[in-house]
């Protein structure tokens, strides 16, 4: 994920679009409300009439998105809207529902949305409408967050019958909102779900800042904004000091035994993003307590750096290291017994494998797996691993020549500089498209989530320390 393209709304009209599944992870239920809804649609069934709500609340408290998906958490009972410009009668005599419904009326919650002509005209086409056969199953909510046009409609109410028009509740209905205590599971969720599974730390927002906001806050709307206020200036501070270069890191496994799925349980969304959280929690080396101290810093690096982690198999590596790897490499695997003659299904095994799908700007979506290595390619695997233990840039180099070769990179260089004060150099810089890739090859015989958790971690850290932004 760029840190350019996150998106935290703190307006609902502008979390419509997400769809129902992603809001339902999002939205968390007012039961107060809930309940006032409950006895509204009772008491209309009694009095087999509609009735209508003055739901009064300030801007941002979350009106809007607790009457769009009141459908989430009451069976049966749907939402629909009048727009700011639709015609109030008309849209009422197309909303009639032979089940429960609530129509809101959109766009008018000051004095200034309308005029007092258009007020008092709405108010009598309402009062017709819900004592209708048509509305009899619909509460019209007209929203307000000022006290002249709720006295307005109280007033009109009344004028024109004030429980026939209301009902026996209460006219005005006060709306706070979610409860603050929820404010910190409703942005992590929204950031989760709008940000490929991002947490609040992974745009910069640490668990103690994201407490100290929901306290300064009056609303979820308020807090969303201060939420995504504070993440762009983390990121903001994080990209001022890349200066030379975008950093980009993509940590490679390379392992004679299975991780896929360790790699799986450290990354999120379709495109292996590191999860900071997860690599913190998978490890108990020093490297963690080190990190903990920048709780600001370290998940907004994630993000800035664009951190992946990606596993290559072996099959697919053996192959590389006989098509592409060069005399030297050649000769060491020679000395060990091992085939260098060109594998003709390099290429495409590189195209299809988690490195190549990425670098193709593609998700990595549900991965078929192949056959099991048998004990002759692990056996040759081990020899490899022989190899990098002594000089991996030979096989870095093969890598680096087989994603050039096969269109994946432009170009590619092994042990580049990161090019700062403290000096430290990658496995393999890449260019694509203009843009600099840096891949570290972690090359074993075996590994595991722990491991890879504490590579990964450790490489953030270097990199953080090289741009200034650890200290």
């Amino acid at each position: 994920m760029d840190v350019n393209d996150l998106r935290i709304p703190d307006r609902f009209e502008r979390l419509r679009d997400a769809g129902s599944d992603t809001l339902s992870t999002i939205i968390v239920p007012v039961e107060s409300m809930l309940d006032e809804i409950d006895d509204r649609f009772m008491d209309m069934r009694a009095a087999d009439r509609g009735s209508m709500m003055l739901l009064r609340g300030i801007s941002g408290a979350g009106k809007s998105t607790f009457l769009d998906t009141v459908g989430f958490f009451r069976q049966g009972i749907d939402t629909v809207r009048i727009g700011r410009n639709d015609d109030v009668g008309e849209s009422l005599s197309n909303y009639g529902s032979s089940q429960p419904r609530i129509i809101v009326l959109e766009g008018r919650e000051a004095l200034r949305d309308s005029s007092r002509q258009e007020i008092e005209a709405a108010m009598h086409e309402i009062n017709q409408f819900i004592r209708s056969d048509h509305g009899k199953n619909c509460l019209v909510v007209w929203p307000t967050n000022v006290e002249d046009l709720t006295s307005l409609l109280l007033s009109l109410g009344n004028e024109l019958g004030r429980e026939a028009l209301f009902g026996v509740s209460e006219p005005i209905t006060t709306f706070s909102g979610p409860r603050k205590s929820d404010y910190v599971r409703i942005a992590q969720q929204t950031v989760s779900a709008l940000n490929d599974g991002a947490s609040l730390d992974a745009i910069g927002v640490s668990a103690e800042l994201a407490s100290s906001l929901a306290g300064e806050s009056e609303t979820i709307g308020g807090y969303l904004a201060r939420i995504r206020k504070a993440a762009i200036k983390a990121g903001a501070q994080v990209e001022r000091l890349l200066t030379k270069e975008r950093y980009r890191l993509w940590v490679v496994t390379a392992s004679g035994n299975d991780v896929e799925g360790d790699v799986a349980g450290l990354t999120r969304g379709g495109f292996g993003s590191a999860d900071i959280d997860r690599l913190l929690n998978s490890t108990g080396a020093n490297v963690v307590s080190e990190l903990k101290t920048y709780p600001d810093q370290i998940g907004i690096l994630g993000t800035v750096l664009d951190a992946h982690i990606i596993n290559l198999d072996m099959v697919c590596l053996l192959a590389v290291a006989r098509t592409y790897g060069n005399s030297d490499l050649h000769k060491a695997m020679k000395n060990r017994g091992m085939q260098t003659g060109a594998d003709k299904t390099a290429g495409k095994r590189l195209l299809e494998s988690e490195l190549g799908v990425l670098l193709q700007e593609k998700p990595l979506g549900t991965r078929r797996r192949g056959p099991k290595p048998g004990q002759n390619t692990k056996d040759a695997f081990a020899k490899l691993i022989e190899i990098s233990q002594t000089n991996d840039g030979l096989l870095n180099d093969a890598i680096g020549r087989g994603l050039q070769e096969v269109g994946l990179i432009d170009s590619y260089a092994t042990e580049r500089s990161l090019g700062t004060e403290l000096v430290f150099h990658s496995d393999i810089y890449c260019v694509k498209d203009g843009s600099p890739l840096r891949l570290e090859l972690m090359w074993r015989q075996r590994t595991g989530r722990a491991t890879i958790a504490n590579y990964v971690l450790g490489k953030i850290s270097n990199y953080g320390k090289a741009i200034g932004l650890l200290k």
